[in-house]
């Protein structure tokens, strides 16, 4: 296990009786955003804050921008002081479903050069190690805000997508599910397709049938399939809203891949641009 990004549920609590981490849960339920922050009320890892994904994890929506745009750098310092972090301290996300949701917190530490790492297979892992929780709100001292510096090298545009269409230069990864991808069903956006051009990897091959990431020799064989001899640093990840890339991210991470690009719009930016051309069905 790739100790640096990937924690098991023992190696968590070890840390956390160490007092050498800041737990973070990301629950959220896209059509539901209450609950997340209900269930972590009723129960979460000791000590573990909060991070709602519409408010903590992403800015409010404009007419040119995706679902969850990236916050504003001060907001997100101010978010991670009041979760009791401070300077190089690790930061451990999850939540309940497989890392779809908590990959976008842990890509954001990366984005702003801070350490953080995933709780493999999620709270389900950590109940099922045998390990209690607690509920309610934890008592959690806050920090100094911290000044945060972003790498904007990271991240791709929409400009940057559209210069690079047809381009055997660039892959664009889509990590929706099959039937979003093609364009069958669309629940979330008002346009249904894909990015002309995007090759599609769901998310959810990234993890076995218990809900764990699979092994890195196994992520980096279908990766590099993907890659066609093509450098890391070439692939842009896309999803509906810049959530669920970062899982895909995260994985060629593991695999030792690293390098990759996040598009933060995703489709639901790229839409809001009629001009802006759209592809349907099962191939790029």
């Amino acid at each position: 296990m790739n100790d640096e990004i990937l924690v098991s549920a023992v190696q968590l609590n070890d840390l956390i009786t160490a007092g050498d981490c800041v737990v973070v849960d990301c629950r959220f339920d896209l059509t539901r955003s209450a609950k997340g922050r209900s269930d972590w009320l009723a129960g979460h890892i000791p000590g573990a804050v909060y991070a709602h994904l519409d408010d903590d994890l992403a800015a409010p929506v404009t007419s040119h921008s995706g679902r969850h745009p990236l916050p504003e750098t001060g907001r997100f310092a101010q978010f991670l002081a009041a979760a009791g972090w401070s300077g190089e301290k690790l930061l451990v996300a999850y939540d309940d479903g497989s890392n779809a949701i908590s990959a976008r917190l842990w890509w954001m530490m990366k984005y702003y050069g801070k350490p953080a790492a995933l709780l493999d297979g999620g709270l389900r892992a950590w109940e099922q190690a045998g390990f209690a929780l607690e509920s309610g709100e934890p008592g959690v001292v806050a920090e100094q805000v911290e000044s945060l510096s972003a790498d904007p090298g990271m991240t791709a545009s929409s400009v940057f997508i559209s210069e690079q269409l047809g381009s055997p230069e660039t892959v664009v990864l889509d990590a929706r599910a099959p039937e979003r991808y093609a364009g069958e069903v669309e629940p979330l956006d008002t346009r249904a397709g894909h990015i002309p051009g995007a090759f599609n990897r769901p998310f959810s091959e990234n993890l076995d049938a218990a809900g764990r990431f699979r092994s890195p020799a196994e992520l980096r064989l279908e990766y590099e399939k993907l890659l066609t001899g093509k450098d890391a640093d070439r692939v842009v990840h896309s999803c509906g809203s810049g959530i669920t890339a970062c899982h895909n991210l995260f994985a060629m991470e593991l695999a030792g891949l690293p390098g990759s690009l996040l598009y933060p719009g995703s489709w639901s930016e790229w839409i809001t641009d009629p001009e802006r051309p759209i592809a349907t069905g099962t191939e790029p």
